[in-house]
């Protein structure tokens, strides 16, 4: 790593720490053709662990038939029981998959909603009000078992088939999802397509019907390179939790124009210049990626993970 940088420069009003939940496992994995063996799975949640991520989504237990890439959950699970201090929260889409997760220890779950008809119809096969449906027998379950429930909520900022998504009806499925019970919110920008200012109206108009920042985290793909300014809108606004994926990896196989998530590596250079505290050492995270990348066969689509492996092997040679 270049020595001495990011220079640390803090910026009045943001938070002096930020928790970043770690998605890679699971979002960033989930959309590869190629199969990914469970042992190089497990060792990758294993190293991001030790990079000091202290939240990272392992797996998901939905049905192999819709997400193959996530077929060995039952297998992978069991495998991370030895990390300790670490949060190992997995996607659960039904009763079923609450099931499947408890069975193995699960304790943090998060169910995975949509702010459009359309999207709800094609992932989950339901409506919007039928999705929210499905759900309320998993939050109930789930808290009353005294499981940390995160609820989902995809296309807050525009959909590729309905195009502009109106920011009260956001708010409304939102509301919904925390009637049910869920813990945190995490407001996913599922094509890229958010700019600051959607950003920050929509955290305005979630406060004013109630939802408070403090439950908020923000979910955003760098489809248009909007990402890491949307982030800093929403920590100008007081979030403090962060979804990203190590190397950037990710998109959604139910949505085509959905690039890559928010690389982890990105995110952490930017909050580290801004002062705030993230736990996470940025060198190991950066080896990790580069480890996976090689393991994928490809390069990581991560401009620090590019900039920082390539300033190794210069003092290298």
């Amino acid at each position: 790593m270049t020595e001495g940088l990011p220079m640390e420069v803090p910026v009045a009003d943001l938070p002096p720490r930020v928790r970043i939940h770690e998605v890679g496992p699971r979002d960033g994995l989930q959309n590869e053709k190629e199969v990914v063996p469970t042992e190089v799975k497990a060792e990758f949640v294993h190293r991001l662990a030790d990079a000091g991520l202290t939240t990272v989504e392992a797996t998901s237990f939905v049905h192999p038939k819709w997400v193959p890439q996530l077929a060995d959950a039952e297998d992978l699970f069991p495998r991370l029981g030895d990390i300790e201090g670490v949060a190992l929260p997995v996607l659960v889409p039904n009763e079923r998959g609450l099931d499947r997760a408890v069975a193995l220890g699960a304790r943090r779950i998060a169910v995975f909603g949509s702010a459009t008809e359309t999207f709800a119809s094609r992932n989950l096969n339901r409506t919007v009000d039928e999705s929210l449906t499905m759900f309320e027998p998993v939050v109930a379950r789930a808290k009353a078992d005294g499981i940390h429930v995160r609820g989902y909520l995809s296309m807050c900022f525009g959909d590729p088939w309905e195009g502009k998504v109106p920011v009260h009806q956001v708010v409304r499925v939102a509301r919904r999802l925390m009637d049910l019970g869920c813990d945190e919110l995490s407001l996913g920008d599922t094509i890229g397509v958010a700019t600051p200012g959607h950003v920050l109206s929509l955290l305005a108009g979630l406060n004013e019907e109630g939802v408070p920042t403090s439950a908020i985290g923000v979910h955003f793909h760098d489809t248009y390179g909007q990402a890491l300014a949307n982030t800093l809108a929403a920590l100008q606004h007081g979030v403090t939790t962060v979804d990203a994926s190590a190397g950037g990896l990710g998109g959604c196989p139910y949505a085509k124009s959905a690039t890559g998530n928010l690389a982890t590596e990105d995110l952490v250079w930017m909050l580290h210049g801004l002062g705030i505290e993230t736990g996470v050492d940025l060198g190991r995270l950066t080896a990790t990626s580069v480890w996976l990348a090689g393991r994928l066969g490809r390069p990581s689509p991560s401009r620090t993970v590019r900039a920082l492996a390539g300033t190794a092997s210069h003092k290298e040679s």
